[in-house]
């Protein structure tokens, strides 16, 4: 009879309860890990700061067709400009980071055999993020520029403003950063037991609405062309998000099978 108690096998438990106090400590401890890492990229950042300006935020209103002119019209509107773009970047640059602490504070809510796919989840996550972000970069934000620099009245010169303009930008790559997370939201909503894939399937028809609505609100303008052009890769987005709620709810059935 003892033999065979010890050849049971138990359950896989989280890692031991904490109390109220012990997980505000612990978010206290992740915060300021993120922080320190928004920092260090930030300052890292600052060292090129003209590179990133000169270079890469302002190639796409040199480059449209017709270019765009950007001017300034506050004194420290420069300084506060480069201080503004050095922390996006320096944010953007320590994303790996911030995902890791988030994760590490989910972490003692985990079983055991989750806790693995910690480093997995912030590659991935960081992953579809600059991938979302190279996106909004390379192909929506051009064509989208020289949809407003060519539109109107020839009359007219587009003379844009610096804080206007590098606002657009920013929340472009930032806006296209966070929609290529659906694969993510996706497992982790899978994860806690919310969705499966008969449920992305019942409704795909529903989400093909809703990506055009999303491709339409975060697309400038009426440029149908872009509005498809972001719908297509977000559609994408959805049937990956399929195969991966497949397999994440396939593996977690099995070992759930397997305690029984």
């Amino acid at each position: 009879m003892s033999e065979r108690v010890h050849d049971i096998e138990l359950p896989e438990e989280p890692q031991r309860e904490m109390s109220f106090w012990d997980h505000l400590e612990e978010l206290r401890s992740r915060l300021i890990w993120s922080l320190v890492g928004i920092a260090i990229g930030t300052a890292a950042c600052a060292f090129f700061a003209d590179t990133i300006v000169n270079k890469f935020l302002l190639a796409p209103a040199i480059h449209a067709i017709p270019p765009l002119k950007i001017q300034n019209l506050k004194p420290y509107g420069q300084l506060m400009l480069y201080m503004e773009i050095v922390f996006i970047a320096g944010a953007i640059l320590s994303l790996p980071n911030t995902i890791y602490q988030f994760w590490k504070f989910v972490q003692p809510a985990l079983y055991p055999n989750e806790r693995k796919y910690v480093t997995s989840i912030v590659f991935f996550s960081s992953f579809f993020f600059l991938l979302g972000g190279s996106f909004g970069y390379f192909i929506l934000i051009p064509n989208a520029l020289s949809f407003f620099s060519g539109f109107g009245s020839s009359s007219i010169e587009n003379i844009i403003d610096v804080q206007a303009y590098f606002g657009f930008i920013t929340g472009m790559i930032l806006a296209c950063g966070v929609v290529f997370e659906l694969p993510m939201l996706s497992f982790f909503l899978a994860k806690i037991g919310i969705i499966n894939q008969q449920f992305l399937k019942k409704y795909r028809r529903h989400a093909v609405i809703v990506i055009l609505l999303v491709a339409a609100a975060i697309t400038p303008g009426p440029d149908v062309a872009s509005q498809i052009m972001v719908a297509i890769p977000l559609y994408l987005l959805y049937e990956v998000s399929i195969i991966v709620v497949k397999v994440t709810r396939s593996k977690k059935n099995k070992k759930e099978e397997a305690s029984e």
